[in-house]
């Protein structure tokens, strides 16, 4: 049997000479797909692997970017097991996204390297610089204590991710599949097995279909969910195909408090719509 896809120790790394000319640098770890080894790479930390040699080449290790015309502040996240929710007694920090003044100051966005694509952060929302956080682009700002009293809430995030186990699968399976587990990490148990919400009571589909995203054939499925204790939320996966040879599609995760304190669903739908592959101009 092969082992699933994920992030290992890249048998091949010795051969990096650029990397090893440092002796006290960390090993590096390789993705690899479920059946061969990719070009990706990054450090067991999470933080991107050096450039390579080579010109041209394309080991790269996953990196926010927090880009505006005026700076660029960067930051890393870890790829793996997505956490949803934070402790305020952890004493990490937030890095807040502001578009460089002026009246033609394009908006702010993160950039997920690995998976080619840029995603437009609204107002009111942050980058990630949790390295704990794996996967989480953005939040709103601030948090909140959680309905069922077991730590602190967002109203807002998003995930940018491969779909584990899904190559060759269509954007519609990728996000059917994914949008029930992208409820359960947000509104069911968090990673410690707590029930912020007091568990999912029901769900329906308020919205499904294709959608073009980043100049390619996606499709989406949001889900209203209702949850024992607060007002419950939206959930929302949208898959589509990567640009960055990654035979699994994309999978953006997006979950939204409802209420009056949750961000409007025009959010969620300028996310979407605003996602665009690397190197392209915003719209705005």
């Amino acid at each position: 049997m092969t082992p699933p896809p994920g992030w290992y120790a890249d048998p091949h790394a010795p051969h990096l000479e650029r990397w090893y000319a440092d002796p006290h640098a960390p090993h590096l770890e390789r993705w690899w797909d479920g059946r061969a080894w990719t070009e990706h790479r990054r450090t067991p930390s999470g933080l991107p692997a050096p450039p390579p040699p080579a010109a041209g080449a394309s080991g790269r290790a996953r990196a926010v970017a927090l880009t505006s015309a005026a700076a660029v502040l960067a930051t890393a996240i870890v790829c793996g097991a997505t956490v949803l929710r934070t402790d305020e007694a952890s004493g990490r920090a937030d890095t807040t996204v502001r578009a460089a003044p002026g009246p033609a100051a394009p908006p702010a966005l993160v950039v997920d390297q690995l998976n080619g694509i840029s995603l437009p952060v609204p107002a009111g929302w942050t980058g990630s610089s949790y390295l704990a956080q794996d996967d989480v682009v953005m939040t709103t700002a601030g948090t909140y204590a959680c309905p069922a009293h077991t730590g602190r809430c967002r109203h807002g995030q998003v995930i940018s991710r491969t779909a584990g186990g899904a190559d060759g699968a269509s954007p519609r399976t990728a996000a059917e599949r994914d949008v029930p587990d992208a409820a359960e990490a947000a509104y069911g148990h968090d990673p410690g097995g707590r029930r912020p919400f007091g568990g999912i009571r029901s769900h329906r589909v308020v919205k499904a279909g294709r959608v073009a995203v980043a100049g390619r054939d996606g499709y989406l499925v949001r889900w209203r969910v209702r949850t024992a204790d607060g007002p419950g939320g939206y959930v929302q996966s949208v898959a589509f195909p990567s640009a960055t040879g990654v035979p699994a599609p994309v999978v953006v995760r997006l979950v939204f408090d409802a209420g009056p304190d949750g961000p409007p669903l025009s959010d969620m739908d300028a996310i979407t719509s605003g996602i665009r592959p690397v190197g392209d101009k915003p719209v705005g």
